[in-house]
């Protein structure tokens, strides 16, 4: 039985927005549709060397987002949404399982492979929100701008939205509209994008006898690592201006030279719901503020931590 107070959760998983996301950002974009992966029947048959090894490293780890969705309280439901017939999304059957995910069994309506995923999950979240009314906490695994509108609506009903997306295949307006976002590649457990890209560059260039195929994947992970590089320092540039604005506002609201560390993140969440400074290569908040000692002043002679604006 959960305990008084805490959090009840709902887990939405748009499985092929995910799966597709996460092959996409480790192989380059438009991957999955040039490798065909979509077409590979149930059991993978068929597959080649190359194209099983590929998928091997795009695995989507679903018990790191389930794990993420429990540090807001008890999962109480939990769905993911799919045409399971492919075989790709086949091999994850027995993962989501084990976790009591429901399998919700979506076909093609078009021939672009179009599922109507985003239908289908927005009218069942909108439907459990009224038919469960202590539902505290919403989860939507997705990146899709057309999941906007419904988080949107169901902050308006009470509930507070978390979205977890793949880096280079989430809207930013889909994380504005959540109250907490969080990036698949920041999930504990979970290894970056950038690290499993310059593993495929290394593994390709030691090999001399690679043949043409081989050598073009490897120029795509260097591509790839290298976006993820120049992201990270523009994520950087950014959470500092973050920092400062936040910083200021604090200031201002509270009119005292210090501002409580912990209230000051509280600040930047809410600025921009996907900060995370584990994203950002930081082992804690207090690492994040001492790698801006240019800009922020730190105070750690007490339990509480306190910092300002440098003048």
């Amino acid at each position: 039985m959960a305990e008084a107070g805490e959090g009840r959760v709902a887990v939405y998983i748009d499985f092929d927005n995910i799966v597709i996301s996460r092959y996409d950002q480790i192989h380059g974009r438009g991957a999955w549709r040039k490798d065909n992966v979509y077409r590979l029947p149930a059991g993978l048959t068929g597959a080649s060397d190359e194209i099983a090894a590929r998928l091997k490293h795009a695995d989507v780890d679903i018990g790191a987002i389930l794990d993420f969705a429990s540090s807001f309280g008890s999962i109480v439901l939990s769905r993911a949404y799919a045409d399971w017939s492919v075989g790709v999304n086949a091999s994850y059957q027995g993962q989501l399982m084990e976790r009591s995910v429901d399998l919700t069994q979506l076909f093609p309506a078009t021939q672009q492979m179009k599922n109507g995923a985003d239908i289908r999950l927005a009218v069942d979240v909108v439907e459990d929100l009224f038919r469960l009314p202590d539902i505290s906490h919403v989860v939507i695994a997705a990146g899709d701008s057309d999941y906007i509108a419904l988080a949107q609506r169901a902050k308006r009903l009470g509930r507070y939205i978390v979205g977890i997306g793949v880096s280079g295949g989430t809207s930013k307006s889909l994380k504005a509209a959540c109250n907490e976002y969080a990036d698949y590649d920041a999930l504990p457990g979970i290894r970056p994008a950038a690290h499993i890209a310059a593993e495929i560059d290394d593994a390709s260039n030691d090999d001399a006898t690679a043949a043409t195929t081989p050598r073009r994947a490897s120029t795509k992970a260097t591509t790839t690592a290298t976006a993820e590089s120049g992201e990270n320092a523009t994520s950087k540039r950014a959470a500092s201006a973050l920092l400062v604005r936040a910083l200021r506002l604090v200031h201002e609201a509270d009119d005292t030279d210090w501002a409580h560390a912990s209230a000051l993140k509280q600040q930047m969440k809410r600025l921009d719901p996907a900060f995370n400074e584990k994203a950002l290569g930081y082992n804690s908040f207090t690492s994040f503020l001492k790698s801006r000692a240019n800009v922020v002043e730190l105070d750690e002679s007490s339990q509480t931590r306190l910092v300002r604006l440098r003048e």
